[in-house]
């Protein structure tokens, strides 16, 4: 399997050069050159499937076994999830009124992003260890990816992780769970700015081509194409779950309702139902709502500045992920999405042409959901079922209530819930809900933080650049010493 831009000017590469890049060289993402296609005999297999082993049959098909031997592949993927709280890594929960909510946050940090980016630590580390390499890695974090990340590769020497949050816009836990990881390989700034905001100096760093060579530089971002493989497991995992049979022909379709700010894990979904999939996407969304905008209307415009919601991770304006959905949509016009993204990146306003949006609005539904809709979904899922949501698994909730009530669909559903409520607090009692919250999590803060405070008028790319710069250095003159 080769990897390509989705901009199209970029040399193909294999899964270890796309697991190690960041944005590609003429700034688009990778995606595999092709998506495989899977019939119905092996759906009808894989519905027997772990979730554990439904990740080591994907992985197979986008990571070649002369780049990974199949039973090695194996083995990293079960290293991955030995840290998972839940026998069965995830779980689906069986409620009321047809409510289906496949709880992907049962790793370290309580956050689905445990289950793409623990695989992806592995993966790293076996490169850099048969390379004999070190590299550098840049995350942007507007809440779980950060700490997710961190965990993935705290403590190795031979990978330094710089994770950028927003000062003020995760949740108190979020923001404990990364600055209380005190090792030697981890650093944690804090910027005074929003969530897209931070994604502007690691684009500068990224787009110095000589600097991120000389340091090996990647991201662990959803940009990386190894996240969103891995994440294609959750939708095959939800619909085997939610079929009502594997035996009708065709295969019953199954809805599956993705909370969803970069859109990450809807591309993800999208890969699953171009692989064959029966499943129908909706992508639910809070008051940041350009995915919506975009299914909608067509309109991939910025819409004022990021607003603050209960839903915080997911309060993002800039949606890189949809890149890979439009370059999908467009059959693979490269030259296409180029245009269109460079008209976006330049001035944040984008019509999409009517065609591409034609398409978009037939693979995806959208909704969004107020901070009044989540709390009102979080209570209501309380009362019902004596079960506590997040507020990003109450965005997706919401549009189950809104199907409920209005006697709309009848196809069984499933809601991704990205993260456990735990993390949510203040969320939680927004809602008059009483919190449960485990005492690892209690523990986070009595313990020593450490952080660097990024303010408005420091130059973030230089202050980063600088930081880079020294610690390759000392790592170097301890080598030398050595």
């Amino acid at each position: 399997m080769r990897y390509v831009s989705t901009r199209g000017e970029t040399r193909s590469i294999d899964f270890e050069g796309a697991l190690f890049s960041g944005y590609a060289p003429d700034g688009g993402l990778f995606m595999p050159q092709e998506i495989p296609t899977l019939d119905s005999t092996t759906l009808r297999t894989w519905s027997a499937f772990s979730y554990p082993e439904l990740v080591k049959e994907l992985s197979s098909l986008f990571i070649s076994s002369e780049l990974i031997p199949r039973k090695e592949l194996n083995d990293l993927i079960d290293s991955a999830f030995r840290r998972f709280r839940h026998k069965n890594v995830v779980h689906l929960a069986r409620l009321k009124n047809g409510l289906n909510v496949l709880e992907l946050w049962h790793g370290v940090t309580y956050a689905f992003k445990d289950l793409s980016l623990s695989c992806t630590g592995q993966f790293l580390q076996y490169f850099l260890k048969k390379r004999k390499k070190h590299v550098t890695i840049l995350v942007g974090t507007s809440g779980d990816t950060g700490s997710s990340a961190i965990e993935s590769v705290r403590g190795e020497s031979n990978m330094d992780i710089f994770v950028l949050l927003p000062k003020d816009l995760c949740s108190q836990i979020q923001e404990l769970q990364m600055t209380t990881v005190i090792k030697e390989n981890v650093h944690v700034f804090i910027a005074h700015g929003n969530s897209d905001e931070i994604d502007e100096p690691i684009k500068e760093l990224f787009a110095d081509a000589d600097f991120a060579r000389q340091h090996n530089l990647m991201s662990l971002n959803s940009i990386n194409w190894s996240r969103i493989m891995v994440q294609i497991a959750h939708y095959f995992y939800a619909y085997f779950q939610c079929t009502p049979s594997m035996d009708m022909s065709p295969l019953p379709a199954v809805e599956i309702v993705v909370p969803t700010g970069g859109g990450g894990n809807i591309t993800a979904g999208y890969i699953a139902q171009k692989m064959g999939l029966p499943i129908q996407l909706v992508a639910v969304v809070n008051n940041n709502d350009i995915i919506h905008r975009a299914v909608q209307h067509g309109d991939f415009s910025f819409s004022g500045s990021v607003k603050p919601t209960l839903a915080s991770a997911m309060d993002i304006q800039e949606p890189y992920n949809m890149e890979r959905i439009l370059w999908l949509l467009s059959d693979c016009d490269s030259s296409l999405i180029k245009t269109l993204m460079e008209q976006f990146n330049t001035s944040k306003n984008l019509t999409l042409p009517e065609e591409l949006h034609r398409k978009l609005s037939e693979a995806l539904s959208s909704c969004s959901a107020s901070d009044e809709d989540i709390v009102q979904a979080m209570r209501r899922c309380w009362e019902d079922n004596c079960y506590l949501l997040c507020p990003h698994s109450a965005v997706a909730v919401h549009y189950h209530y809104k199907q409920l009530d209005c006697h709309l669909g009848n196809r069984p559903r499933c809601c991704l819930a990205p993260a456990s409520a735990a993390k949510f607090p203040d969320a939680v009692l927004r809602a008059k809900l009483v919190p449960e919250v485990p005492p690892e999590i209690l523990a986070l803060k009595a313990m020593e933080t450490r952080s660097t405070t990024l303010r408005r008028e420091d130059n973030w790319g230089r202050t980063l650049r600088d930081r880079i710069e020294a610690i390759a250095k000392h790592r170097h003159t301890q080598v030398e010493f050595l």
